[in-house]
């Protein structure tokens, strides 16, 4: 299977060669971050997509010194929503209904029971429930690298109120969660490049309950 043999192939680089990846690859692999599921269908993030590289430089101190965050193509910085809101619920609900072209009584029955729950929990439980959301476009943009031919490296190892700080997140009402370097592995200073790809097996991760 072709996606299997691409994500056998993708792993976590550890160093980035700073060559340029094209649009067009960039473009599908936020595409598929886009079209990923979340609850409610609210998807509760945005993705920061840092080019500039003074801004990676100004980042780099704050995510451990990692090389990729400055040796990449493009930072992805995945940020959710700092708290659900009546306002942010019902753009969304709105939005279904004028793609659809119709409104729906069972539809409207449901926001009305998220509205009546989301908004008036605490902030917090609110933002980690976003971020959970974003991780699941998170993993639908590092798929997508790999069927991409590109690679990339998950990253929570960061300070997200420092990198809030930078890209100005807390105004916009969002807090960053996790940081994907999209680029090409430098094969020459990467220590993990040649390295076995190590998993647990499927029965020590699965359990089938017939």
């Amino acid at each position: 299977m072709e996606l299997l043999d691409k994500l056998n192939w993708r792993y976590a680089a550890k160093a980035m060669n700073k060559e340029k990846v094209s649009q067009e690859k960039i473009d599908n692999i936020i595409e598929a971050a886009r079209l990923a599921p979340t609850s409610s269908g609210l998807q509760p993030f945005e993705i920061i997509v840092v080019k500039n590289q003074e801004i990676k430089e100004q980042i780099r101190p704050v995510a451990w010194n990692q090389s990729m965050i400055t040796d990449c193509s493009h930072l992805l910085v995945f940020a959710a929503w700092d708290t659900y809101t009546e306002e942010r619920i019902n753009k969304m609900f709105d939005l279904t209904n004028e793609i659809r072209g119709f409104k729906n009584e069972g539809w409207e029955n449901y926001r009305q029971m998220l509205l009546s729950n989301y908004p008036q929990k605490d902030a917090e439980e609110n933002f980690n429930h976003a971020a959970k959301q974003a991780y699941i476009a998170f993993s639908a943009a590092i798929i997508a690298t790999a069927f991409e031919g590109v690679d990339s490296t998950p990253i929570e190892g960061f300070d997200p109120a420092a990198v809030d700080k930078i890209l100005g997140l807390r105004e916009k009402g969002l807090r960053s969660c996790v940081l994907l370097p999209i680029g090409y592995r430098d094969t020459e200073n990467d220590w993990l490049v040649n390295l076995k790809k190590v998993r647990k097996s499927t029965e020590d991760l699965v359990t089938v309950i017939e």
